[in-house]
């Protein structure tokens, strides 16, 4: 059998997180005496790196580690936790592991808090490998990310990314891999597209479809 691998990004894809991820960001704002915008506005905090967000936000690029540091006081203790998988998802998993899928999470959160949200939605058992930033520099950006899992595994004969933002198909891009979109999450459908998504799906059973009939 041709060997199909997935690599899945978590935050609006696999689970909704924005409710814990706004709350911190909202707090990092505060911090510096920034306006807060909405909370519909704050959900391009969800799904990429916090440092070029921030700055979107009137951070400037030299506080931008001091922003960083105050979400991550809330979120480390409760924010993460703010968060659930959105319907449909465990059963997709499922389905895609019995059919004999390789399922992998390719994740721009820190990868030691990916593991721990996706051991206590029971989502864990399903990926070969949860892969995500570090707490430092070292990796960041979602083909960095990338890079890192593809050393890890190796170069399996199909890969897919499934993601909810522009920054996953660019990310995968970046390393010749086609992105199906996904337009429950907290990225612009129109913002995907143009990012070159093969693809875009709006129900579990679109994705579902998707994956299974596409070919690299």
């Amino acid at each position: 059998m041709v060997s199909k691998a997935i690599f899945f990004d978590l935050d609006g894809t696999l689970t909704d997180s924005g409710e814990g991820i706004i709350n911190c960001a909202t707090l990092a704002l505060e911090h510096f005496g920034l306006p807060v915008p909405s909370r519909e506005e704050m959900g391009v905090f969800v799904g990429p790196p916090l440092d070029r967000t921030f700055v979107q936000f009137g951070v400037p690029e030299d506080k931008t580690q001091e922003a960083i540091d105050v979400f991550r006081s809330r979120y480390l203790v409760v924010g993460k936790f703010e968060n659930t998988p959105y319907p449909g998802i465990r059963e997709l998993l499922d389905t895609l592991q019995r059919q004999g899928y390789r399922l992998f999470v390719a994740t721009s959160k820190p990868e030691t808090t990916a593991v721990e949200i996706l051991n206590k939605f029971e989502l864990s058992q399903y990926f070969e490998l949860i892969c995500g930033a570090t707490f430092d520099s070292g990796r960041v950006h979602k083909a960095d990310v990338i890079a890192y899992l593809l050393d890890k595994i190796g170069s399996p004969q199909q890969i897919l990314m499934v993601g909810d933002t522009e920054f996953d198909v660019l990310g995968a891009a970046a390393h010749g891999i086609a992105t199906i979109g996904v337009s429950w999450g907290y990225g612009k459908v129109a913002a995907m597209e143009q990012a070159g998504a093969v693809a875009i799906a709006n129900t579990m059973d679109e994705l579902l479809q998707l994956i299974q009939n596409w070919e690299h």
